[in-house]
């Protein structure tokens, strides 16, 4: 039917329009014929002739096209007559003037409507101020065609609408709102508003009213979540507290919406299903509203290594929520937040236990309870942190990295500025021995920034093919006085062990560091046994996170007798900073740096220990076939003599002012020209001087601006065959891939000393 009135009105619009425009073609045509009749000239009165015609011929068409529209609308009107003659809603059809022209059955007998009746006299007996309603109604029914309002009534909860055909046939329904009278449909009738552009409410079904309790005026007033989303489940303020309905929109066009709220009933449980409770393969608690656990069957038992749960509290077996768990509770009764998941943290005493917790309101034998689904995510949680870990490591390398850099920097200048001030002291002055101090401790500050650069992996390696059956036994005259008497140090070897690739000086610290871990385990003294062994690997090897290929390894295992790791510290012990030890007694940089170096040589170490027994740390390296006489160059050569004085022009690029000016004042002191450079920028500029001759580039890698590599490459197009000295605070790796393939280049670490300094450039330059 409102399809019809849609339609009926859509050409009602155009119809005066029609008329107006018929008339005044008519008036055209006459005045055209009437021209036509006093022209003299042939050609003009043809002219008026054919416009007469015209005019006449449209004017006839219009008028035409009126009668049809005409008997059009009368025919939808007896249409819509016929579909509301059976209704049982009370509806009438008035004109303009707001007098019947037609009732259906239902006005008839509810209303004792009849034709030509004052709609606004007739309701009068029955709606407070109806005149005052029904103009109201015209008024808002000009835009869209349709308005509707409730009213006070004698018969209370009553609405009046109106839809308008067209401009002479407006239907009016007056319907009742029976749910708060009898059993009627309007029972199941979900609640109904309908929303203004603004979001004003502009209407209330009966439900909506008595499920919200009061008319609003917006519904910001009673919505918790906002903002409204189709689809969505959301939370209203009622009478009887919180409530979540399933909210559907439906867009009646001019701005309007009606909002229908579809309640979220919980599930009923009858007294037979609860029965089966138990035998559901499922963890679950039926839950009180004060977080009482009423009923617990097998399943949430033996995950909350309990016999019986029934009558305690949820807050006696979880934590770790970030609130209370009875406020959790007492929301999830509400109506709020169910169906979402909580990570919980079970109370157990034997282990860490996660658990993913998602709470459903139902009813039992009538009254109102809580269903808790439980889920042991503790693979899921342990996998988070292991993640969450990594990150960590990898921003605590990071910054290793960096202050390692930085400190290098700064040892570079102590020990160089210390180094020249020795040159004009010799032992018998009063102030060498504090310089000698100072050259000691500067040397103790690299060892341990070492050990930074060695965690973040970051040092520089000197790799060459290594006999670890000569490298620890070399090593094990100075263990033995690492020990102390109480220890005792006993080492077994295998006799066909393979060769590796290492730093050996690197190793050794492995070794050292790894012993004295031992040794600070047994305060009572005890042993510790060093082990090789070949160990062959037919199929990958996963243990800790860590997958190790197959292959042939050399094996390094070193076990103590001490008091063990406990278990949940064992992931822990290779983190930087983390120790055991009273304050003062460690830095906590041993076994990170003992992995550092492993990882960054291609190895993997794994612990094993049981608390009162003792620990034992496994290193798997990969073999090197190549055999150990063969060894591999290193990039600067062994030391010999070299001459006190040099030749040469030095271009000596570095960003840091105090390693600058060490360097330039060691080289000069040994015979060098050198120019200096804050930037790389400068240094080519300086470059431009096709006149200036340098025969070597001494230069910082990590600059700002143009790095090292980058900037020699460029001056190496004007200047090929100049030999380069790279200089870091980070490891060799630092260059980029091809970096270090720049032709007659090598690498000094920082810090480095005069004398190594020196070394260098004159190697290079000879």
């Amino acid at each position: 039917m409102s399809e019809i009135a849609t339609t009926m009105r859509r050409r009602s619009q155009w119809t005066p329009d029609v008329l107006r425009s018929a008339a005044m073609l008519l008036a055209l045509a006459l005045f055209s014929g009437g021209l036509a009749i006093v022209m003299t000239d042939a050609a003009l009165r043809v002219a008026c002739v054919a416009a007469a015609f015209a005019f006449g011929t449209m004017a006839v068409l219009s008028a035409a096209g009126y009668l049809v529209q005409r008997r059009r609308s009368l025919d939808a009107f007896a249409t819509l007559k016929r579909f509301a003659a059976d209704e049982p809603v009370p509806t009438l059809a008035t004109d303009a003037s707001f007098r019947v022209i037609y009732a259906n059955t239902a006005a008839v007998d509810v209303l004792r409507a009849s034709v030509d009746d004052s709609l606004p006299e007739l309701l009068a007996t029955r709606i407070a101020d109806a005149d005052a309603l029904v103009h109201r109604l015209s008024i808002r029914s000009e835009s869209s065609g349709f308005a509707r309002e409730g009213a006070i009534a004698n018969d209370p909860r009553v609405s009046l609408s109106l839809r308008r055909l067209d401009r002479g046939h407006w239907f009016w329904r007056f319907e009742t709102d029976k749910a708060f009278e009898d059993s009627h449909d309007g029972e199941h009738e979900p609640p109904i508003l309908t929303l203004g552009r603004s979001g004003a409410v502009l209407y209330m079904n009966g439900r909506a009213r008595a499920v919200l309790g009061r008319r609003i005026k917006r519904l910001d007033d009673v919505l918790e979540d906002p903002p409204l989303q189709n689809g969505g489940i959301h939370h209203f303020v009622t009478p009887e507290g919180p409530k979540g309905y399933s909210v559907r929109c439906v867009d009646t066009g001019i701005g309007r919406q009606e909002v229908i709220l579809d309640q979220i009933d919980p599930v009923v449980v009858e007294g037979s299903a609860a029965d089966g409770f138990d035998n559901l393969p499922v963890p679950l608690l039926r839950i009180g509203p004060d977080g009482t656990i009423l009923r617990a069957n097998p399943g949430a038992c033996k995950l909350l290594d309990t016999e019986r749960a029934d009558g305690r509290n949820m807050s006696e077996f979880m934590e770790g929520l970030g609130r209370s768990i009875r406020g959790w509770i007492s929301e999830a009764v509400a109506g709020r937040g169910l169906h979402r998941s909580e990570f919980l943290r079970l109370t157990r005493s034997d282990r860490e236990i996660f658990v993913q917790v998602t709470l459903t309101r139902v009813r039992i034998d009538g009254m109102p309870e809580l269903v808790a689904v439980l889920n042991d995510a503790t693979e899921l949680k342990t996998l988070e942190a292991q993640f969450v870990q990594s990150q960590k490591m990898q921003a605590i390398g990071q910054l290793a990295g960096g202050v390692a850099h930085d400190f290098n920097n700064l040892l570079t200048a102590i020990s160089g500025h210390c180094d020249l001030l020795l040159l004009r002291h010799d032992q018998g002055d009063p102030d060498y021995c504090d310089l000698v101090q100072i050259n000691q401790n500067a040397n103790r500050a690299a060892a341990l920034v070492g050990q930074l650069l060695a965690f973040s992996r970051k040092q520089t390696l000197r790799p060459e093919v290594l006999d670890l059956r000569d490298t620890l036994s070399d090593l094990t005259h100075l263990l033995n006085r690492l020990v102390g008497e109480k220890v005792q140090l006993t080492l077994n070897h295998d006799p066909v062990l393979p060769s590796i690739r290492g730093d050996r000086r690197q190793l050794e610290q492995v070794m050292m560091n790894l012993v004295v871990n031992a040794r600070d385990a047994m305060p009572d003294g005890g042993e510790i046994h060093i082990e090789t062994a070949s160990q062959t690997l037919m199929e990958p090897l996963h243990r800790n996170r860590a997958v190790v290929e197959p292959g042939q390894y050399a094996a390094v295992k070193v076990t103590d007798q001490g008091m063990g790791i406990p278990q949940d510290k064992l992931q822990k012990v290779f983190e930087p900073f983390y120790t055991t030890k009273r304050t003062g007694e460690g830095t906590g940089l041993g076994l990170s740096t003992v992995y550092g170096i492993v990882k960054q040589t291609g190895g993997f170490i794994f612990v094993d220990s049981v608390v009162g027994e003792g620990s034992s740390f496994t290193l798997l390296f990969p073999t090197f076939d190549v055999p150990v006489s063969t060894q591999l160059p290193e990039k600067i050569v062994e030391k010999r003599k070299m001459p006190a004085t040099g030749s040469g022009v030095v271009l000596l690029v570095e960003d840091e002012a105090p390693v600058r000016a060490f360097a330039a004042r060691a080289l000069r002191l040994r015979g060098y020209t050198v120019h200096e450079a804050c930037s790389a920028e400068e240094a080519l500029e300086f470059l431009d001087d096709v006149s200036m001759k340098v025969d070597l580039f001494v230069t910082d890698v990590v600059m700002p601006g143009l790095d090292g590599p980058t900037w020699v490459r460029k001056a190496l197009e004007q200047r090929p065959g100049t030999r380069v000295v790279f200089v870091s605070g980070y490891a060799e790796d630092v260059f980029a891939e091809g970096d270090n393939e720049i032709p007659n280049s090598i690498f000094l670490p920082k810090p480095f000393s005069l004398n190594q300094l020196t070394e260098t450039v004159h190697m290079q330059l000879n």
